[in-house]
């Protein structure tokens, strides 16, 4: 199955990002999955003001894929801005979407709620990601509940052009990542870099550490029972301990006559545990620059090559006329 997801580089990775989706994708690409994976640039400047943001943080995804076990040699990882057929799908496809259609998308209002500029871009949002899913003819794109009403917009867009063209485009099906973690930031709310509430996947150890030992809990006396369900460090716990501890510090909590600063400091241990290998690829990374950007290159050669395959349909189907068709 060809396998489609990406990811926007509108700040530092963090915890969120990994729990919540790149380890989905490295576990789709281990399973023998033709899976491309890209950096979505063009998406990210709804919200990412300079150009040498942009980069940075194009560098810091790409890092950070190739550090948590992107295989380039089973994964086409790429940036979206190297597959310029993208924008030009996006064009045609704009000509088949009611405005209706956009206007029912909740992320535009959560985003207006969020603080972001209410232009253009962010409105067509959802035709740019059609467009990146539609011209790789994929089959599966994992999605978390949050954006499930996007893929269907893709498959109401994707119908509408087979309606009228003839069938080129491949309907895609969403694959629900069941195992999606919805991961608390250190102030409680979902951890967003919006919220300026998260552990960094890259951070130096002791930084991460010095963030969780301030989490903020509640003022239950040390002696009595306490509620994991409503805490903030037992969830951070139950990400990163194997089950046997999970279950362990449960019954602790239940129990009484436990600090929270003992649960802090084994999330600290255990966080850490799991991020220092990242943090050590991560630096390779960051030490062989021409490696990374060869990784892109030749992944955006091979995306491009599927992409150009499909818009050659495209173009055909709905008359439009390029000389290098010719």
């Amino acid at each position: 199955m060809r396998v489609l997801s990406g990811i926007q580089p509108s700040g530092r990775l963090h915890i969120g990002n990994y729990f919540g989706a790149m380890r989905q994708h490295m576990r789709l690409q281990n399973e023998g999955n033709q899976c491309l994976y890209f950096i979505a640039n063009y998406h990210a400047l709804t919200s990412v003001s300079t150009g040498e943001q942009l980069r940075d943080y194009t560098l810091e995804v790409a890092r950070g894929y190739l550090a948590v076990g992107l295989d380039p040699d089973k994964s086409i990882f790429f940036r979206q801005s190297d597959v310029p057929e993208v924008t030009e799908l996006t064009w045609i496809l704009s000509c088949l979407t009611p405005m209706g259609l956009l206007q029912r998308c909740v992320s535009y209002k959560d985003k207006i709620a969020q603080g972001l500029s209410p232009n253009h871009g962010l409105f067509a949002y959802p035709v740019l990601q059609a467009a990146d899913i539609l011209i790789y003819n994929s089959h599966l794109v994992p999605v978390g509940q949050d954006q499930k009403q996007h893929l269907e917009v893709t498959r109401d867009l994707a119908l509408r052009f087979n309606n009228a063209y003839g069938e080129i485009l491949t309907v895609p099906e969403a694959h629900i990542l069941a195992e999606t973690a919805v991961v608390p930031g250190l102030d409680g709310r979902k951890m967003s870099k919006s919220y300026d509430n998260t552990l960094e996947l890259v951070e130096p150890a002791n930084k991460t550490k010095k963030k969780i030992m301030r989490i903020v809990t509640d003022s239950t006396p040390v002696d009595d029972p306490k509620d994991p369900d409503k805490c903030i460090v037992f969830a951070l716990l139950n990400l990163v301990a194997d089950d046997q501890e999970r279950q362990y510090w449960r019954d602790r909590y239940l129990k009484g006559h436990m600090g929270y600063g003992e649960a802090k400091k084994r999330a600290a241990e255990l966080t850490n545990e799991l991020l220092d290998p990242f943090r050590q690829r991560y630096q390779q990374m960051e030490n062989d620059p021409d490696y990374v950007e060869d990784v892109l290159r030749q992944g955006g050669k091979k995306a491009r090559e599927i992409a150009q395959n499909v818009m050659e349909k495209v173009r055909s189907a709905t008359g439009i006329v390029t000389s290098y068709n010719h």
